[in-house]
């Protein structure tokens, strides 16, 4: 049975549109997790964009299950991180261009640079996740800087075009899914997920936690956002 962790970003991106204080992504966490998640996610980006300090302090002060941070591996971002001390943070590559995270971290091109701040969130007593292409060199990687998950991208399988594009895509997924495996990593997986696309990954018992933002977000319009969680926990939790 896998997990659902909620990403909230988006209910503060709402938020931001008119620069005002609502809708509340601390709220929507509390309802989310009385729905059943298992896990609260923000992403506090450098610039702020949607989630803030504000929402990050109360978030670890309110959330009962767990709260994972997703941050960029710079100075300003690891400090608050260290001060906040999240149940786990992970590591995302951060373009202040791009509309969401587009790929991976190149964990190969800058090995140094992440062991260091593996090691200072765990000598925080913060636990550690990559976000990884489905890339066997980068998973390898990532089991080499010290990192008890990997978080494998499924944004370009759930950007196929076609069927065949989708299968082949998949494919890839699973065949990082078993090098992780194999390695001794625990496993989640997200980006681009959706009520439709997920169904998919019950081929892939390995993967234990999902985590999903924009779809329930969106799919709260027209449901609330109380319905949205559940109707995606039934999903995972048939995995």
């Amino acid at each position: 049975m896998a997990r659902l962790a909620v990403n909230v970003d988006h209910v503060a991106t709402v938020r931001q549109a008119r620069r005002i204080n609502e809708p509340d992504p601390v709220i929507a966490a509390g309802i989310a997790e009385i729905a059943g998640a298992d896990g609260i996610i923000c992403h506090l980006r450098e610039d702020r964009r949607h989630v803030n300090e504000r929402d990050v302090r109360l978030l670890r002060q309110t959330v009962k299950t767990k709260l994972n941070l997703e941050m960029a591996a710079v100075e300003e971002i690891i400090k608050i991180a260290l001060e906040v001390k999240p149940d786990i943070v992970t590591f995302v590559p951060e373009r202040r261009e791009e509309i969401t995270t587009e790929g991976g971290l190149d964990v190969l091109a800058h090995l140094k640079h992440y062991k260091e701040v593996v090691k200072r969130m765990h000598d925080a007593g913060i636990k550690v996740s990559f976000f990884v292409d489905p890339n066997p060199d980068q998973i390898k990687a990532s089991k080499d800087c010290g990192v008890e998950i990997v978080e494998i991208h499924t944004g370009h399988y759930a950007e196929a075009k076609t069927e065949e594009e989708a299968d082949e895509r998949f494919t890839q997924i699973k065949k990082a899914v078993e090098v992780a495996q194999s390695l001794g990593l625990r496993i989640s997986a997200g980006h681009g997920l959706n009520y439709v696309n997920i169904k998919r990954f019950k081929e892939i018992p390995q993967i234990e936690e999902y985590s999903i933002g924009h779809s329930i977000v969106a799919r709260a319009i027209y449901v609330g956002f109380e319905m949205a969680v559940r109707e995606m926990v039934e999903l995972v939790r048939d995995f």
